[in-house]
C-alpha cells in the first residue's frame, strides 16, 4: 500500500466511524486524526475524561495549555463556555476540567460528552483561515483568508477549486485585501509562506479525496516566520451524493456543435403560413436570411410552407437534417422529439416555453431522457433561438441579424439576448453567432465554450449566465479557450444566496458570487460588472492588440481628463509609466511651456493637429511605452474629425512598420465626438464619447485576458 493510499485508508475509517453513528460532524480527536493522517500540523493534544487525566496529560504537554470541550453534539465551543486558553499550573487545568464540563451541561443538557481535549498552546502568529467547502456548481473548492474574529468581520477570504496547486495556493496568499500583513509591516516579521501554502495544499487535498467531506475548517491557523499550525479543527459530513452528470468528450461535442453551427440541412417543426406564429416568423428569418443549406417545414395540416414543400412528419423529411427547430407547444415536443430520435437528427433547437422554468419539471426530465437514448443533443428550451452568421443562418422568431464578424455572443435570457442583438445593430458590431441558452436542459456554456474557442470565425466570446450546471466543465474549457482567445463573461446574481445557514466560518464565507468570481478568474475568465460593460468588452477587446508590457502612458488635451483618466487606470489595476528623464524631454519638445510633461502628459487644449500627432507619434515610436490612453478636448483647433483622422493614421502607419500597440481614446465635446469615436474603433483605437472610464476598463480588460493567456507576466 502507498503511502497515499495508507492515509486514505485511516480517514476512512475515522469517517465511517461517524458515519455509522449518523453523525454530521467529527469530535476534535477524530479531527485531530485525520489532519494527522494528511501532514497538516497541528498541536499535540489528548482527551481527557477526568480532571486528574487532564493535569497528567497537561503535564506531559507541557504548559501552557488549552482545554476545549468535546461532545459531538456541540460544535460551537466557544460559545457553551467549553474553551479555557493559557493554561500555566495544575491546578488551573483541575479547574478548567470543572468549569468546562459544567458550562456544556448547562448549556446543552442532553449533550453527549466525551472528555475534554488537552491541547499544546499554539505559538503566537498570524491568524488565518483555511478551509474547504462543497459548492453546489464548483464542487469542492479551499478558502484562505485572515482568521480568527476578524474573517466574520472582513470577510477578506479567496477562493480555488481543490485540490489546489502549489501555484494556485502561493496566488491565493497573495489574493487577499491583507496581503501585506503575511509579508511583514512596520518592520515585523513576514510568515512562513511555504508552510501555509503547504497546508492550503493539504487540506484542499484532503477534501478533494473524500467527497462525503463536505466542509473542513482550520481556524484560526496560527502562521509565523517558524511555520503554521492550526489551532482548532472542525470537518463536517455528508451522506448527500451528488447527481452524477452526463459528460461528452472535446469530440463529440465538437462533431455535434459542428453540426449545429454549420448545418446543411435544417427542419422547422411546428412551421406556419400564418403571420404572428413563431413557426412562420423562424421560417421567414430562415428564408429572407439567406440560408444556403435545405429548409424543410414540418406541418401535418399544410402542404406547402411560404413556397417549400411541407412534410406530415419528420419521418417523411429528405435525406439527414443536422438541426430540428421546434415551435410546437411544450406538450408535443417529446413525442416530436422521439421521432427527431429515430430520424436520427443529431441536434434540437427548443423555443417553446412551458418547461422548469416554470415548474414543469417532471416534462423537461422526460425530454432530457428521451433525447440521451438517441444521442440528440438538446438546446434550450425556453429560448429565442440562434444566430450563425457565416453560414447566414438566422433560426429565430426574432428579427434577422447578418452583419458578419469575429464575435460570439450567448444568454440565458431572452430579453438579454435581444438587449446583445440590439447592441450589435447599433454599434455596427460584427458577430460570428448570437445564442440562446434558456433553461440549459443539455448543451451549455462548456459546449459553446469548446466550439468557439476552435472557430477560425470567433475572436471573442462574451456569454450571459445566470448559473452553471458543471462549473468544473465551464473552468475546463475555459482555461483551454482563454490562451487562444478572451472570454468575457456576465455572471448574473451577485447577491449572497449562498450566505445560507453553515456549519462553520468557511460555509458562511463561501456566498455564490464570492466563490464563482474567484474560480472565474483563476479560469482566467474577464467578468463583467454589467450587461453594458459586457457588450463593449466584447466589441473592443478583438479590435485591440495584445499589449507587451505595462507601462501605460495617458496624453491628453485636458488637464481635467488627464486625472480622471489617472484614476480609471488605477481602478483596472493598470500602471502608469515613471516616465524617464530622456522620454521627458523629447515629450517636452512638442508642448508648450505651461503644458506638463511626466504622466500624464498634459498638452494642452489650444494646441493644433501637429501637437497631437507628434506626442501619439512619440508614443507609438518609443518601445518603452506599451500602450497609450488619449484624452482629447474638443477644439476649433483641432476638430473631432481632424484629431480621429490624425490619430488614425498615425496607428495604421505603425501597424504597417510591425508595430502594434493597444491604443484607447476618451473624446470629450460636442455631439461631433461621436463620429469621430465610431471612425476611430473601426480603424482599431478603441474610442468612447463623455466618458473616462470606458476606455480605460477595456484596456484593463485586455491586459487581464494577455496575463491570463501568458502574453504577460502575473499569471491568472
Amino acid at each position: 500500500m502507498t503511502q497515499h493510499e495508507e492515509r486514505q485508508a485511516a480517514v476512512r475509517a475515522v469517517l465511517a466511524g461517524a458515519l455509522a453513528e449518523g453523525r454530521t460532524a467529527l469530535t476534535a480527536p477524530e479531527g485531530k486524526a485525520v489532519t494527522d493522517a494528511y501532514g497538516i500540523p497541528t498541536p499535540a493534544e489528548g482527551l481527557a475524561d477526568t480532571a486528574d487525566a487532564a493535569v497528567a496529560l497537561a503535564d506531559r504537554i507541557g504548559f501552557p495549555v488549552a482545554m476545549k470541550i468535546v461532545s459531538p453534539d456541540i460544535l460551537h465551543k466557544t460559545d457553551a463556555g467549553g474553551v479555557r486558553v493559557g493554561l500555566t499550573s495544575c491546578a488551573e487545568v483541575r479547574g478548567a476540567f470543572t468549569a468546562i464540563v459544567s458550562n456544556a451541561k448547562a448549556y446543552a443538557p442532553d449533550a453527549r460528552v466525551l472528555g475534554v481535549q488537552v491541547q499544546q498552546m499554539v505559538p503566537a502568529g498570524t491568524e488565518v483561515l483555511v478551509g474547504t467547502v462543497t459548492d453546489p456548481t464548483f464542487g469542492k473548492v479551499v478558502a484562505f483568508g485572515l482568521g480568527g474574529v476578524l474573517v466574520e468581520v472582513l470577510k477578506d477570504v479567496t477562493f480555488r477549486l481543490a485540490p489546489a496547486s502549489r501555484d494556485d495556493a502561493l496566488s491565493m496568499l497573495d489574493g487577499i485585501r491583507a496581503a501585506e500583513i503575511l509579508r511583514g509591516v512596520r518592520g515585523g516579521t513576514g510568515v512562513d509562506r511555504d508552510a501555509l501554502a503547504d497546508v492550503v495544499v493539504r487540506v484542499s487535498e484532503l477534501a478533494a479525496d473524500f467527497p462525503e467531506i463536505a466542509e473542513v475548517d482550520l481556524n484560526p491557523v496560527f502562521s509565523s516566520a517558524d511555520g503554521a499550525m492550526a489551532a482548532d479543527v472542525r470537518i463536517l459530513l455528508s451522506t448527500e451524493v451528488p447527481a452524477e452528470r452526463r459528460r461528452y468528450s472535446r469530440e463529440e461535442m465538437l462533431a455535434s456543435m459542428r453540426r449545429l453551427m454549420q448545418p446543411r440541412s435544417v427542419t422547422v417543426i411546428g412551421a406556419s403560413n400564418e403571420q404572428g406564429k413563431i413557426g412562420n416568423s423562424v421560417m421567414r428569418n430562415l428564408i429572407d436570411g439567406g440560408f444556403p443549406g435545405e429548409i424543410h417545414p414540418v406541418n401535418p395540416k399544410a402542404d406547402d410552407i411560404l413556397g417549400r414543400k411541407a412534410y406530415k412528419s419528420v419521418m417523411d423529411v429528405p435525406g439527414e437534417p443536422d438541426v430540428a427547430v421546434f415551435a410546437i407547444p411544450a406538450k408535443f415536443v417529446a413525442a416530436a422529439l422521439e421521432e427527431i430520435g429515430r430520424k436520427g437528427i443529431p441536434n434540437a433547437v427548443l423555443i417553446p416555453s412551458g418547461f422548469a422554468e416554470t415548474g414543469e419539471h417532471e416534462l423537461q426530465a422526460e425530454i432530457v431522457a428521451i433525447a440521451e437514448r438517441y444521442g440528440v443533443r438538446l438546446l434550450g428550451p425556453n429560448i429565442y433561438g440562434y444566430y450563425s452568421t457565416w453560414q447566414d443562418l438566422c433560426a429565430t422568431f426574432c428579427t434577422p441579424y447578418d452583419v458578419k464578424g469575429g464575435v460570439a455572443l450567448t444568454s440565458q435570457s431572452g430579453g438579454i439576448g435581444m438587449a446583445i442583438l440590439g447592441f450589435a445593430r447599433t454599434t455596427r458590431t460584427g458577430v460570428s453567432a448570437i445564442v440562446g441558452l434558456g433553461n440549459k436542459s443539455d448543451l451549455d456554456e462548456d459546449d459553446l465554450l469548446t466550439w468557439f474557442g476552435e472557430d477560425p470565425n470567433t475572436d471573442c466570446i462574451a456569454m450571459h449566465l445566470e448559473d452553471l450546471k458543471d462549473g468544473r466543465a465551464f473552468v475546463e474549457a475555459a482555461r483551454a479557450t482563454v490562451p487562444k482567445k478572451p472570454v468575457v463573461v456576465l455572471k448574473a446574481g451577485r447577491t449572497a444566496a449562498g450566505a445560507r445557514a453553515a456549519g462553520s466560518h468557511t460555509g458562511a464565507l463561501a456566498g455564490d458570487d464570492a466563490v464563482y468570481d474567484d474560480v472565474l478568474r483563476q479560469a482566467g475568465v474577464i467578468r463583467a460588472p454589467g450587461l453594458s460593460e459586457m457588450l463593449e468588452y466584447a466589441r473592443a477587446l478583438p479590435v485591440l492588440p495584445a499589449p507587451q508590457g505595462d507601462n501605460v502612458v495617458i496624453i491628453t488635451g485636458a488637464g481635467g481628463s488627464g486625472v480622471l483618466l489617472s484614476d480609471a487606470i488605477v481602478d483596472n489595476g493598470l500602471s502608469l509609466m515613471e516616465i524617464p528623464p530622456d522620454l521627458d524631454a523629447s515629450f517636452k519638445a512638442f508642448i508648450p511651456p505651461f503644458g506638463a510633461a511626466g504622466n500624464p502628459i498634459d498638452i494642452t487644449g489650444g494646441e493644433p493637429p501637429s501637437t497631437y500627432e507628434a506626442t501619439i507619434r512619440l508614443g507609438m515610436e518609443d518601445p518603452r511605452i506599451h500602450a497609450l490612453v488619449l484624452g482629447y478636448w474638443h477644439t476649433i483647433v483641432t476638430p473631432p474629425m481632424v484629431f480621429a483622422e490624425l490619430a488614425a493614421r498615425v496607428v495604421a502607419e505603425f501597424r504597417e512598420r510591425g508595430v502594434e500597440k493597444p491604443v484607447v481614446a476618451s473624446l470629450a465635446g460636442d455631439v461631433e465626438v461621436e463620429e469621430a469615436c465610431q471612425y476611430l474603433f473601426e480603424r482599431g483605437v478603441v474610442a468612447y464619447p463623455y466618458t473616462t472610464e470606458k476606455p480605460v476598463a477595456v484596456l484593463g480588460a485586455k491586459y487581464r485576458w494577455a496575463r491570463a493567456a501568458g502574453l504577460l507576466g502575473g499569471g491568472r
